[in-house]
C-alpha cells in the first residue's frame, strides 16, 4: 500500500509590479466616471444648499460686521462691535436681546417637558390595536398640517380677554375674565397650551414609528418574567426608544427656541416685552429698527447656542459600548 504524498498548497499569485495594495475596481478611469456620477445625483442639491442655507449664513456673518441700515448707502464696518454690544451691559441691544432670551427660555422650559410626555404616552396607547384606531391617530395628527397664522389667529379668537370665546362662556357663567393674552402668567398659558394642540401629533408619529421597531419577542419575555405593565415600559419600551427620544428631545428643544408666529400672533409680546421672543427682537431690531447688523449678531449667536444644544443631543444619541460605559 503505497502512501498518499501531501499535496502541496500553492501560493496565490503575485500581483503585479505597480498594482500592490491597490483592489480590483480602483482603476482610475472607474473612480472618475463613479465621481461624476455622483455629482450629477447631488449637483441640483449642492446648487440649492449653497444658494439657500450656505450663501446666506456667509452674508449674515458679513452683515454684523457692519453698521447696516439697508436704507442707507453707507454700510461702514465695525468688526465685532455688535458682538460687544450684546455683552456690554447698557447698551440698546443688550437689555432687549437677553430679555427676548429669557422670554424664549421660560417657553422652552415650559413647552418641552409637555411636548415629551404626552405625545409618548399618545403613542404607547395608540400602539395598541383597537377598533377605529388609526382615525384617533389622524385626529390627532390633524393640527399639525395647519400652518402657524392659522393657529394664532383661531386661539387669539379663542383666548382674546375681551371678545374671545373662552371669556364669553365664563361671562356666562358669571366667573371673571381671565387675561390670556395681557398678564402673566396666562400668557404663558396662551402660548404653550396652543403650542402642545398643534404640534404634539408630529412627536407622537415619530415616537409611533419608534414602538414598531421594538420586536414584540421582548415584551413577551419580559411578561414570561412576570414583569408588571410598568416594568415593561420602563425596562423595554424606554431603552428601546432611546435613539427616538433624543432625535424629538433635540427637534422640539430646536423648534421651541425658534418659536415666534405664536407669541406675534397670539401675545403679541405682551404684557410689555414678557413674552417677546429672541425671533422677534431680531425682526424688530433689523426690520423696524433698521440695525441689520445688530440682528445679525443676534442670530448668529442664537444659532450657535442651538448649534451647541444638537451637538450635546447628538453626542448623547450615539451608542456607547461596554468598555466606554465603564470609563
Amino acid at each position: 500500500m503505497s502512501a498518499l504524498a501531501p499535496v502541496a498548497a500553492q501560493a496565490p499569485p503575485q500581483e503585479k509590479a505597480g498594482g500592490k495594495g491597490k483592489a480590483p475596481n480602483a482603476d482610475p478611469a472607474v473612480m472618475r466616471a463613479g465621481l461624476g456620477t455622483a455629482l450629477l445625483f447631488l449637483g441640483p442639491y449642492l446648487v440649492l444648499f449653497a444658494t439657500f442655507v450656505l450663501g446666506p449664513i456667509l452674508y449674515g456673518l458679513w452683515i454684523s460686521l457692519h453698521q447696516w441700515d439697508f436704507l442707507l448707502p453707507g454700510k461702514p464696518f465695525v468688526g465685532l462691535k455688535n458682538y460687544a454690544d450684546l455683552f456690554t451691559g447698557g447698551s440698546t441691544t443688550s437689555g432687549p436681546f437677553w430679555n427676548s432670551m429669557r422670554a424664549t427660555g421660560i417657553f422652552t422650559l415650559l413647552s418641552v417637558p409637555l411636548l415629551m410626555v404626552l405625545p409618548l404616552a399618545l403613542a404607547v396607547a395608540l400602539n395598541k390595536k383597537f377598533w377605529g384606531r388609526n382615525a384617533v391617530r389622524a385626529i390627532f395628527f390633524a393640527p399639525y398640517v395647519l400652518g402657524v397664522a392659522v393657529i394664532g389667529l383661531l386661539w387669539r379668537y379663542l383666548l382674546d380677554p375681551n371678545v374671545g370665546v373662552i371669556n364669553y362662556y365664563l361671562d356666562q357663567l358669571g366667573m371673571d375674565r381671565i387675561p390670556f393674552t395681557t398678564a402673566t402668567p396666562w400668557v404663558w398659558l396662551a402660548l404653550v397650551v396652543p403650542t402642545i394642540w398643534w404640534t404634539a401629533g408630529y412627536n407622537m408619529v415619530i415616537f409611533l414609528a419608534g414602538l414598531q421597531e421594538i420586536s414584540p419577542d421582548l415584551y413577551e419575555a419580559a411578561e414570561l418574567d412576570g414583569a408588571s405593565a410598568w416594568q415593561r415600559f420602563r425596562h423595554v419600551t424606554l431603552p428601546g426608544l432611546r435613539p427616538v427620544t433624543i432625535f424629538v428631545l433635540t427637534i422640539t428643544i430646536l423648534a421651541s427656541a425658534n418659536v415666534f408666529g405664536q407669541s406675534y400672533l397670539i401675545t403679541q409680546g405682551q404684557p410689555g416685552e414678557e413674552t417677546r421672543t429672541v425671533i422677534m427682537q431680531i425682526g424688530e431690531e433689523g426690520l423696524r429698527q433698521f440695525n441689520m447688523g445688530a440682528a445679525s449678531a443676534m442670530s448668529t449667536i442664537l444659532t450657535l447656542a442651538l448649534l451647541l444644544i444638537s451637538v450635546l443631543s447628538l453626542s448623547f444619541m450615539r451608542e456607547r459600548t461596554p468598555k466606554e460605559s465603564k470609563a
